[in-house]
């Protein structure tokens, strides 16, 4: 008897086992028989429920193995095994049986006098597919197709959880990150800066009046323009930055710089010397202006050929550590000078403190 401990493998991509060369012949009831009769399919096995139906398509079809489910089969089964063989002398046969039949079983496997077998093997049901498989197939064969299966799984498996990060850590409709990301890269990116004595910047702002394009063009509308924004602002910013969308229309910027480590090209007009103590770095303010004037600029076709406005920002600007050392109190200081820069009229990024510091105004 074999019984071997064979794990079911899928194909990647349909869940269904893996399958030996050739096809196989199933007679009688497979759901007394397997514990996943369900991913056995016509294209890997043929099925009778008949023993007379059986031979006739065993001596029509060149079969690589023919399984017989035991249970509930008539007192001729001896003759009918003889006859399959006989049909296909070829195939290997197989015997699937309940614990209680395994007696009848081995008497069927045993040779006769003239050293001819009824019977190949036979299996204690129920079993897994793979397991009819492993008794058929010679064993490098099936290690070579358990391993291609399992790589077929992992490789499924690695793209799902791929796929599950992208859903936890992005926004669906910009394709930003999420308020999540942009909260724990913010948490991590400070505790590196705290080490080694590098600055981090947080920019939030919100498109200026955006209530007014949904109402009055619909929220389809509203959407585009917001998936528009997100790609400029991806443009703008520096390949190591991070930007995300933390709300319905509000964003945010995460910069950073490292004083001893990474040492990003500046983008803007002069390069600087990374300096904790210093104020805001020069190619941040630079990449936030440049922002506000590519957004300014955009054209809003979306809004139809009788369209008009222009899109504007109102953002506050905090940054590590002149304005904090925790990810709460940046964007507590960075929303609060997005406040003060939209009871200021709008249109406009300030720095944290008075409210004349406008970013426009630094040269």
């Amino acid at each position: 008897m074999k019984t071997p401990d064979v794990p079911i493998s899928s194909d990647g991509a349909t869940g269904k086992a893996c399958l030996p060369t050739g096809k196989i012949l199933l007679v009688g009831d497979i759901s007394k028989a397997f514990f996943d009769a369900d991913t056995i399919t016509g294209n890997s096995c043929a099925l009778c429920s008949r023993l007379s139906d059986a031979i006739n398509a065993a001596a029509k079809n060149n079969f690589t193995a023919i399984g017989v489910v035991m249970a509930g089969m008539s007192a001729k089964l001896s003759s009918a095994l003889r006859a399959l063989r006989e049909a296909n002398s070829n195939a290997k046969i197989i015997l699937l049986a309940q614990m209680y039949e395994e007696p009848i079983a081995r008497q069927f496997v045993s040779p006769a006098s003239n050293g001819t077998k009824v019977a190949d093997d036979y299996l204690i049901c129920p079993v897994q597919v793979n397991t009819l498989y492993a008794s058929i197939m010679p064993a490098k064969e099936f290690q070579q197709a358990e391993a291609a299966a399992t790589a077929a799984i992992n490789v499924k498996l690695e793209s799902r959880i791929k796929h599950l990060e992208r859903l936890a850590t992005t926004d669906d409709l910009t394709d930003l990150k999420n308020r999540r990301y942009i909260w724990e890269f913010c948490r991590q990116i400070l505790e590196h800066a705290k080490k080694e004595n590098g600055r981090v910047t947080l920019l939030i702002f919100d498109i200026d009046n955006f209530k007014h394009y949904n109402d009055l063009y619909g929220h389809s509308v509203g959407d585009k323009i917001l998936k528009q924004a997100a790609i400029l602002m991806q443009r703008c910013c520096r390949a190591h930055d991070v930007v995300g969308r933390i709300g319905g229309d509000e964003f945010a910027f995460v910069f950073w710089d490292s004083a001893k480590g990474f040492q990003p090209k500046t983008i803007g007009p002069e390069a600087e010397r990374r300096s904790a103590t210093a104020d805001h770095p020069g190619e941040v303010i630079f990449i936030a202006k440049r922002f506000r004037k590519e957004l300014e600029k955009a054209e809003l076709h979306l809004l139809g050929p009788k369209g008009e406005g222009v899109l504007t920002i109102s953002g506050g600007l905090a940054g590590f550590p002149r304005d904090g050392s925790t990810v709460q109190e940046l964007f507590q200081k960075a929303d609060k000078a997005l406040l003060q820069a939209k009871r200021s009229g709008k249109n406009r990024i300030y720095l944290v403190g008075k409210p004349q510091s406008d970013i426009a105004d630094i040269k």
